[in-house]
């Protein structure tokens, strides 16, 4: 389906997302905003399971936020929508899987779209930038996430020097996952989205809710909520049809039948 900047296409549990702003898929409100709707209905659609975000054509993943828009008005401080910066920064309740395919260059809030992704997979050719401090400004997601997605020492010379890096780079770094041709791009992520959403949905949120709550907790006490079953997709799981599925299957040597229930 295509609606202004942001196509969509549905195949079985996988939503593809393909920002499509030319000449580099910036993002101004109107289409932040959009975005968030987008991710909005993913998170709230339980036929849904998984959703795959990359950009058009072969040059841009995101060049981020759109500086033409914000001099023509667009205010930079403005409703970035739902989900804030890009529709998944800020979406509360977000437990299902988002794969960011990173099919061109991803600097400034482009990558930190990509940051707010749960696997990264780059194209071979793929560049990365933060150059918000050469316009005298701050990544602001960026400075949360990636000193602690990557060692301290390199986050903060990618963030204070604003310089370019490559795929292979941004491998050895552990900040993507996979590098592919680029030709093999789409494909991969295709091919992993389908392996996620004939997964077990509840586990994948469970999974989710705990790494993103635990983040801001000491470990005893993250444990503890686990095993008290005070994540509510703790507790939903382990009083789910899903979870005996899950134990039936293995005893009996057969795959198991996920409902998501």
């Amino acid at each position: 389906m295509t609606d202004g900047p942001i196509r969509t296409r549905r195949e079985g549990g996988v939503l593809e997302v393909v920002l499509d702003r030319p000449k580099a898929n910036a993002i101004d409100l109107a289409t932040s905003r959009q975005m968030g709707e987008v991710f909005r209905d993913f998170r709230d659609d339980p036929a849904l399971r998984v959703a795959l975000i990359t950009g058009a054509g072969e040059k841009f993943f995101s060049a981020g936020w759109d500086l033409k828009a914000a001099a023509a008005g667009d205010a930079v401080d403005g409703d970035y929508g739902v989900g804030g910066f890009g529709g998944l920064q800020e979406l509360p309740g977000l437990n299902k899987p988002v794969i960011a395919a990173v099919n061109g260059i991803a600097c400034g809030g482009g990558l930190e779209l990509a940051l707010a992704a749960d696997i990264i997979i780059a194209a071979d050719h793929a560049t990365f930038a933060l150059p918000e401090i050469r316009s005298g400004t701050v990544a602001d997601a960026a400075s949360i996430k990636l000193p602690k997605r990557i060692p301290y020492h390199i986050a903060m010379d990618l963030l204070l020097t604003g310089r370019w890096f490559d795929a292979a780079e941004a491998l050895g770094w552990g900040l993507v996952s996979r590098v592919v041709p680029a030709a093999e791009l789409m494909q991969t992520a295709r091919n992993l989205a389908a392996e996620l959403a004939a997964g077990p949905p509840l586990v994948q949120a469970a999974i989710k809710e705990i790494v993103r709550e635990a983040e801001g907790m000491r470990f005893q006490d993250a444990m503890n909520r686990v095993t008290r079953s005070q994540f509510p997709t703790v507790e939903r799981l382990y009083n789910s049809e899903d979870q005996l599925e899950g134990a039936r299957a293995f005893t009996e040597g057969r795959e198991p039948v996920w409902k998501g229930r």
